[in-house]
């Protein structure tokens, strides 16, 4: 099957590039498979990374994060890598799962992450140490003034305590204002955000 221009565009930045990525398109238009093929592949090319969490995965709805929970799933299967889901109506034996051995990726909302970043604050390094990728969902709607400050300042918390910066991916709807979205995303980074552009004819 041809591969679509989201993802052919994903891959360039995420595998041939140091970059942070803001994946913008219509709404089915595949985003979350573009961004996460190459990301599977840099996550078997790195097996250490996989000591960790290697992507958090932070989206703005529970219900966002139970639909993307069955698609990453079916998504990973077969790589061995595995996906936790994470928020206030997730069993307790699922989340100690990933206490227990931290790795693959995690999904999570800003609530629930400032709630482990608080609770669990011991627990960071091991959880976050080899992180690899932040992939923020459904971006537009996360930089309001008070949440987007929240998520900047929790990543920045995470960042400081694992002494490393990972790279970061906003998946987006299309957007009015591309450049100060990705001003948004590289907050911090010392990157520069690529922004791909696509002719909305075909992605």
């Amino acid at each position: 099957d041809e591969l679509l221009k989201t993802q052919i565009e994903a891959a360039k930045v995420i595998l041939d590039t140091d970059c942070n990525l803001l994946l913008s398109s219509g709404t089915a238009s595949g985003k979350t498979e573009a961004a996460f093929f190459p990301i599977i592949t840099d996550i078997l090319s790195h097996p250490e990374c996989q000591a960790s969490v290697s992507v958090l995965y932070i989206a703005p709805l529970k219900s966002l994060i139970n639909d993307q929970f069955e698609r990453l799933t079916d998504l990973f299967d077969m790589t061995g890598i595995t996906v936790t889901h994470w928020h206030g109506d997730v069993g307790a034996s699922h989340k100690n799962r990933l206490l227990k051995n931290p790795t693959g990726v995690l999904q999570i909302t800003p609530e629930s992450l400032e709630s482990m970043l608080m609770n669990r604050s011991n627990d960071i390094p091991r959880l976050f140490g080899k992180l690899r990728f932040i992939v923020i969902n459904e971006i537009h709607s996360m930089m309001s003034a008070d949440r987007g400050n929240q998520i900047l300042c929790q990543l920045a918390r995470i960042e400081s305590i694992i002494e490393r910066i990972p790279r970061r991916i906003g998946l987006s709807a299309t957007v009015g204002d591309p450049e100060a979205v990705a001003l948004w995303l590289s907050a911090g980074t010392k990157r520069l955000t690529d922004v791909p552009v696509f002719d909305n004819e075909k992605i």
